[in-house]
Formats: C-alpha cells, sequence, structure tokens
C-alpha cells in the first residue's frame, strides 16, 4: 500500500485507516463469490443443476471449476498471493458469466429490466476487479522506501 500511503495519508492514524478501508472493499469485492463459492459447495447438486440450467456440460466438472475458482481467488485476493492474477481470473469468470446468464437482450421487455440490470452490476464488478489488478502491479512496480 506504499503508493496509496504517500499521496493520500501521512499520520500513523490515516495510513492504518487508508489500510483497513482498502483490506474492508477488497472484502466487500469478494463478498459473492465466497457466498456463492460455499453455497455451492453445501449444495453441489444445486451447483450442477446451475451449470445444467445455463447448457454448460459436464456440469459437474463446471461445478466444482467454479467452486475452486470463487473461493480460490477470493482467498488469494484478500491474502495478498497473487492479487493481480487472482482478480484478473476473477474479472474474466464475471464477464463471461454476465454474458451466459444476463443476456437481456433475449429476453420478453417484463423481465428484461431485471435482466439488464443484472448485466451492467455484474460488468462494474469486472471494472472493480481491474482496478484492483491494476493497482496491485502498479504496487509491485513502485520502489519501495
Amino acid at each position: 500500500m506504499g503508493v496509496l500511503n504517500t499521496r493520500v495519508a501521512s499520520s500513523p492514524a490515516a495510513q492504518l485507516s487508508t489500510r483497513t478501508i482498502y483490506r474492508v472493499a477488497l472484502l466487500l469485492l469478494c463478498s459473492a463469490y465466497l457466498q456463492g463459492g460455499f453455497t455451492k459447495l453445501a449444495n453441489f447438486q444445486g451447483a450442477i443443476g446451475e451449470m445444467q440450467h445455463f447448457g454448460l456440460a459436464p456440469a459437474a466438472f463446471f461445478a466444482a471449476a467454479v467452486i475452486v475458482l470463487e473461493l480460490g481467488a477470493s482467498v488469494a485476493i484478500l491474502m495478498g498471493f497473487w492479487r493481480w492474477l487472482a482478480a484478473l481470473a476473477l474479472a474474466l469468470f464475471t464477464l463471461g458469466a454476465t454474458f451466459i446468464a444476463n443476456r437481456f437482450w433475449e429476453i420478453p421487455a417484463p423481465e428484461r429490466f431485471m435482466a439488464m440490470n443484472a448485466f451492467f452490476e455484474h460488468l462494474g464488478l469486472v471494472g472493480g476487479f481491474v482496478l484492483v489488478a491494476w493497482y496491485d502491479l502498479r504496487l509491485r512496480a513502485a520502489p519501495r522506501q
């Protein structure tokens, strides 16, 4: 957090506050993926049904892969282990899943509204993960102080 701390916060209290806000923001960004991964893990048959609903086969393989990605990438982001790579993985996953699950342009008008909102909300998540990756790579490239 060196780059952020030197430009935004100079006092120790402000630096602590900045680090805390950053970590809380990462947790909030990953919360849907942690919840989704644990829910799919607890109800693997439901996860398989979800994959079948979207036409993904073999459904059990995709369900397991999604669980590993959602939980593994979220933990990597929160722990700072290859954060940029995990964030890009969740960004690409979310982008792909959005085009599979929220094809609002194919839905009749009454239901289109919710699907279109979900589509663009997920694009916002993609943007958030791209920002996390960019920021993490920027921190790694910055000279240590």
